[in-house]
């Protein structure tokens, strides 16, 4: 049975009201998006790990595999060794590639197989891609893998039970499932600010016309040409990947629907997740415009064929181009359109407010320039960005020189139209019309200084990240990191103890010790001895909490993300002694405490809003 404690440094929470009503009432379907984990993904990337293809994973995903090791501990040794070898000799035929590369294959023989349990594999033809051939022969032993017959610990007992791999992939669906949700408030500001700024909404249908025979009268020989129309649906799906790569995104385009593959913990708005659905949202309406690009062929040709010279990878695909332009250019002034505007209203209430700018001046060119904060600027009455205006044109260089030949023109025009609610659907045709290809083919030397001066900035800011990194301290917990990915905790443990020697009030390492507590503590199948470690990490994630407490009262700068996350690392805790009244209070807590990368948010959403269902 499990026993109640209390968490004595927690007596008070302030819950505030949460405007949860808002991600509720937003509806992804609407926008043609799904978030869903895929089984057949599950099984396949399954398969990988129990024939040993490690890749780097989030903490999460580390801890599901640290599940999946205890479960096919007694997987068939003659399956797993055929799926080993197999694995190894397609890693010596690419010693050079990625592990990103390694994965990228199966995850593609993944969608072209049937849904379970019978996983079909797709009639080999040559219209399939080269790589996607080369591993298509491992999908007979995913077969065999999913109906293997395996023993799991059961639920609180030492012992085993009786189950096969296809059993327990449904269970491993439910912590995908819960994984997904937790995706769900970042994809709602995504979908939202995209869709806010070009004033659109996705085409979520298509129809086709499909030309048929039909048999005119008693005549067996005199047929009749018909025009059939059908309706077919487009999608998005976001699917959730607890052995995904970190910091990896993996994106499938299937006929008409459109996969994102991310690992937990991902903030969609911020991530290469955007760049999909913009080409989910895009593909359509540019589809319908494709008589007008056809007429700027040559003209679009031209500026290819120049990349071309010194990048042969670029497709020659004017469609290709038109659509990487628009996207590239999309994302890079949106991002910067909603930054601007954050911060020009934030000025605006200073102002109000009486607060006085940082600094009044006047530059070489006799312009009154005012530094309202350390990124935003007025400049002769002007509201200015100069080092985020630079990053655009440095992202815009760095698209063009991919392929993206029309990136700078579109982002010229979308800025002209930012302030008129255009819909880009009955934009874009204009947009085409007044393509002068001509002037595109000196975009890289015009906008050189910029990209000089941007780049200067990113590598300042790389310098700072990295004395971040070499702090001693900072450095020996990234050292520690690949001790916890591969369950090595008694390791981790003693490293870290060194550190906290030297260092008796670092909240980090207070968190680290958590971690690895709790980790041990999910690995251990019995009730009893789980406990003791359970109550440590309690402890531990206490500490941090009083650690940051002290720190900030001698004016130390206290990480909020690694607070937010201490609090969910808690929370859990109390969900695991049933104590989900507590657990409701230190999730409303995260919440409070905001959205910030890195932090615990959207996991705190998620499940406040699980354990008020089951009240």
């Amino acid at each position: 049975m499990k026993r109640v404690f209390f968490l004595v440094l927690i007596l008070v929470f302030s819950v505030g009201v949460f405007a949860q009503n808002t991600l509720q009432s937003f509806d992804l379907s609407q926008y043609g998006v799904k978030i869903e984990p895929d089984r057949r993904l599950i099984v396949v990337l399954a398969s990988l790990e129990a024939a040993g293809l490690e890749t780097p994973l989030t903490a999460k995903g580390a801890e599901f595999r640290q599940k999946l090791r205890t479960d096919f501990s007694s997987l068939n040794p003659d399956l797993q060794q055929k799926m080993k070898f197999f694995v190894d000799q397609y890693k010596k035929r690419h010693t050079q590639a990625t592990n990103a590369e390694l994965v990228a294959p199966f995850v593609s023989m993944a969608y072209t197989l049937g849904p379970v349990p019978d996983l079909v594999e797709p009639t080999r033809a040559t219209d399939l891609p080269g790589d996607l051939l080369e591993v298509l022969d491992f999908s007979p032993y995913v077969r065999q893998f999913y109906r293997s017959p395996i023993k799991v610990p059961a639920e609180n007992s030492a012992e085993l039970r009786a189950t096969t791999v296809g059993a327990r992939i449904e269970e491993y669906y439910k912590e995908y499932q819960a994984s997904g949700d937790a995706l769900r408030p970042s994809a709602v500001r995504m979908v939202r600010d995209l869709l806010d700024y070009l004033h659109t909404k996705p085409q979520t249908t298509y129809i086709e016309q499909i030309k048929t025979e039909v048999q005119k009268g008693k005549s067996k020989t005199t047929k009749l040409q018909k025009t059939e129309s059908r309706e077919r649906e487009r999608r998005f799906f976001i699917v959730p990947d607890l052995l995904a790569q970190s910091d990896t995104i993996n994106f499938r385009n299937i006929s008409d629907d459109y996969y994102a593959i991310v690992p937990p913990g991902t903030d969609l708005s911020e991530s290469e997740v955007r760049r999909a659905y913009l080409q989910f949202v895009l593909d359509p309406i540019i589809l319908k415009n494709a008589k007008d690009i056809v007429t700027f062929k040559d003209g679009i040709k031209n500026l290819l064929d120049e990349r071309r010279k010194t990048n042969p990878d670029i497709s020659p695909d004017i469609f290709l181009a038109v659509s990487r332009s628009l996207i590239a250019a999309t994302d890079a002034r949106q991002s910067f359109y909603q930054k601007f505007q954050e911060a020009t209203a934030e000025a605006r209430r200073n102002v109000a407010a009486g607060r006085k700018p940082i600094s009044e001046t006047t530059d070489a060119g006799g312009r009154k320039v005012v530094k309202l904060t350390d990124e935003l600027y007025l400049i002769d009455g002007r509201f200015a960005m100069p080092a985020a205006e630079d990053e655009i044109l440095l992202r815009l260089s760095e698209a063009y020189e991919k392929g993206a030949v029309l990136s700078f023109y579109f982002a010229q025009q979308l800025k002209g139209l930012e302030e008129s609610q255009f819909d880009i659907a009955s934009s874009l045709r204009d947009m085409i019309l007044s393509l002068d290809t001509a002037k595109e083919m000196n975009r890289l030397p015009e906008n050189a200084d910029a990209r000089k001066r941007a780049i200067a900035v990113r590598e300042e800011q790389r310098k700072i990240a990295v004395t971040i990194v070499d702090n001693p301290l900072t450095k020996k917990l990234t050292e520690v990191e690949p001790l916890i990915q591969t369950q090595k905790y008694a390791e981790a443990e003693t490293e870290l103890n060194l550190l906290l020697k030297t260092n008796p009030t670092e909240p980090r390492v207070f968190y680290a010790l958590g971690r690895v507590k709790s980790l041990s503590a999910a690995a251990i199948t019995d009730p009893e001895k789980r406990k003791p470690l359970l109550l440590e990490a309690k402890t531990f994630y206490e500490n941090v909490l009083n650690s940051a407490t002290e720190r900030a009262k001698l004016g130390e700068k206290t990480d909020m993300a690694l607070i937010s996350l201490t609090y969910v690392a808690l929370a859990r805790l109390y969900e695991y002694y049933d104590q989900n009244q507590y657990a409701i209070k230190i999730y409303e807590k995260v919440i409070s405490l905001g959205d910030m990368k890195g932090g615990g948010y959207q996991e705190a959403v998620v499940a406040r809003e699980r354990l008020l269902k089951e009240q």
